[in-house]
């Protein structure tokens, strides 16, 4: 009697365990978003997963087990994701480790930190198991913007001494000195071209470095990667086209000058991949920024709103109803994004930022209405002036820093004009005279060493 109770109990012990594993998460997508700054690899699933995970530096790779699951096509996609240009990941090999763990051994290019986390569900993703692997070895993105501009100053240089030798050598032939030797009715031009060699050679990096006050604008493109923000009636989703429009108006600045300092655009996000706001700010900060503007695409819940608008920091309270909501929208791309809050630093940075100035504000003011005027010379604007609210990616302390609303991506029409080549570039000239006005009027100032 003892021993069939025994063997029901088992039996139903083993029922609960099929059923327990029958009811295990199963992984619906997987994500893989490679940036120069860091590659992140997202699983997403109809439950939460139970991970363990170990670094393994030589040769550089991470193993991720993956509990309570079994293989599936999904998953194995992963293999395929990864792209050869990617800049950390080198391949993602997947196996059923035992009956119930799944492992994920991701080969890495170069010595990473990686960061493993959970998100919950959010907007329209379920739960998400998130990798993302850091180079331990950080760029430092001034150091590549002056090198760049001494680069160029070098090939403009260079560009000089060779752009028309035919009419240099009858230049020199026309005022040729008496004692210049001549060969078949043509001076020697060797000497002219090697004294235009040393002229050149003479401006060099250090010269250059030292009276070129060099311009920075941080271009934040919105959203990105795993937020994909507002999207429009046909599927537009608002981080391409804002992006589109960053890498237009990065065009125009690399063009341009002030006061014959040279200008560059350092875009907080190049490609599609999530920055998470604070970092977005403590990019701006680290190229030593002179301006930040971060660009959008709005979004409401009817379709009638139209219109751009510019936004500035508010110390204080919100400067209506629509912009606090604004904000409050906005602010909430981390969740979507996916951060991982259990960061060391994450809460430390936050509060380091959150020191708005009373100067930032005003000069903030000063270049949102600048803009706000060169935007309604090609399209409507929803407000006629700047607002103000609490947006997180304003918060920067020494950085006038404003957030453009380019349109209603809601709106069909104004959907319509966002996808428009014409309207882009519209837009761009539109945004690169306002801040030439700005600077017009507020000329930038010596540059100081900021700590980032």
């Amino acid at each position: 009697m003892k021993r069939r109770a025994l063997l029901q109990t088992g039996s139903v012990v083993l029922t609960l365990g099929f059923q327990h594993l029958a009811r295990g998460a199963t992984i619906l997508t997987v994500r893989v978003w490679p940036a120069p700054e860091y590659s992140r690899v997202t699983i997403e699933s109809d439950g939460a997963l139970e991970t363990r995970q170990q670094f393994v530096p030589n040769p550089p790779r991470l193993a991720v087990d993956i509990e309570g699951i079994t293989l599936n096509p999904a998953l194995k996609e992963l293999v395929a994701k990864v792209k050869s240009d990617d800049p950390n990941i080198a391949g993602i090999r997947v196996g059923q480790f035992t009956s119930s763990i799944v492992r994920l051994v991701v080969d890495l290019k170069l010595p990473i930190l990686p960061q493993v986390f959970t998100l919950a569900p959010v907007a329209a993703y379920q739960h998400r198991l998130v990798l993302d692997l850091y180079p331990l070895q950080e760029a430092d993105p001034l150091e590549a913007l002056i090198a760049q501009r001494l680069k160029d100053n070098a090939a403009s240089a260079s560009a000089k001494t060779r752009s028309d030798p035919l009419g240099d050598l009858i230049a020199q032939k026309n005022s040729t000195p008496s004692d210049t030797p001549v060969a078949n009715g043509v001076p020697d031009a060797t000497k002219s071209v090697a004294s235009h060699a040393v002229s050149a050679e003479s401006v060099g990096p250090e010269a250059i470095a030292a009276t070129d006050r060099l311009i920075i604008i941080a271009v934040d493109a919105g959203h990105g990667g795993e937020d994909p923000g507002a999207l429009g009636p046909a599927g537009t989703r608002e981080k391409d086209v804002v992006l589109r429009l960053a890498h237009l108006l990065r065009e125009r600045i690399n063009t341009a000058s002030v006061n014959g300092n040279a200008m560059r655009a350092y875009l907080t996000r190049d490609g599609d991949f999530f920055v998470p706001l604070q970092v977005r700010v403590q990019k701006a900060r680290r190229v030593q920024a002179d301006l930040f503007v971060s660009l959008h695409a709005d979004a409401f819940f009817t379709p009638d709103p139209q219109g751009a608008s510019v936004f500035a920091l508010s110390q204080g309270g919100a400067s209506s109803s629509a912009a606090r909501w604004m904000a409050a929208k906005e602010n909430k791309a981390d969740l979507i994004g996916g951060l991982n809050v259990k960061a060391k630093d994450a809460v430390v940075q936050r509060a380091l930022l959150d020191m708005s100035t009373t100067a930032q504000i005003n000069d903030s003011l000063k270049l949102g209405n600048t803009l706000l005027g060169e935007i309604g010379r090609v399209g409507k604007l929803h407000k006629p002036r700047v607002e103000q609210a609490a947006f997180a990616v304003l918060k920067a302390p020494d950085i006038p820093s404003v957030l453009v609303e380019a349109a209603f991506l809601s709106n069909p029409r104004e959907e319509a004009r966002l996808n428009s080549e014409e309207y882009q570039n519209q837009l761009a000239d539109a945004l690169m005279r306002g801040i030439e006005g700005y600077f017009s009027k507020n000329p930038p100032l010596a540059r100081n060493r900021r700590k980032s």
